[in-house]
């Protein structure tokens, strides 16, 4: 015995499932205008992964931490070792022992955008 006279159609789902879609892409568009979460105190700098953990900051020698952290463009986490030779715009802080502790490697847009400062 069938207790269900008339079936639901899908036509009855197709506004759901487009309210649904149109949310989903409005949520993605607001991710994507978020910006990241740079410090205002990391300063700005050129930096050239010579061979990991030594780099050259502005042109000078410098050495990353034990712990050192780069982020990519995508905020993602970055290996030294994939980035040696890469002349890159950056932002970075320092730990107490002067040693670079946390880089993020800047995006086109956020090159022209960041205020250069003295390290």
């Amino acid at each position: 015995m069938n207790r269900c006279s008339h079936p639901v159609s899908l036509t009855f789902w197709y506004p759901a499932f487009a309210a649904l879609a149109l949310a989903s892409f409005h949520w993605t568009a607001i991710a994507q205008t978020v910006g990241r979460p740079i410090p205002p105190l990391a300063q700005r700098g050129t930096l050239v992964i010579t061979q990991p953990p030594n780099v050259l900051l502005n042109g000078q020698p410098e050495r990353l931490s034990p712990g050192a952290r780069i982020r990519g463009t995508n905020n993602l986490l970055a290996l030294s070792g994939t980035l040696v030779g890469q002349t890159l715009p950056v932002r970075y802080l320092r730990e107490p022992q002067g040693q670079i502790h946390e880089i993020w490697i800047l995006t086109a847009v956020e090159a022209q955008q960041s205020p250069v400062t003295a390290p």
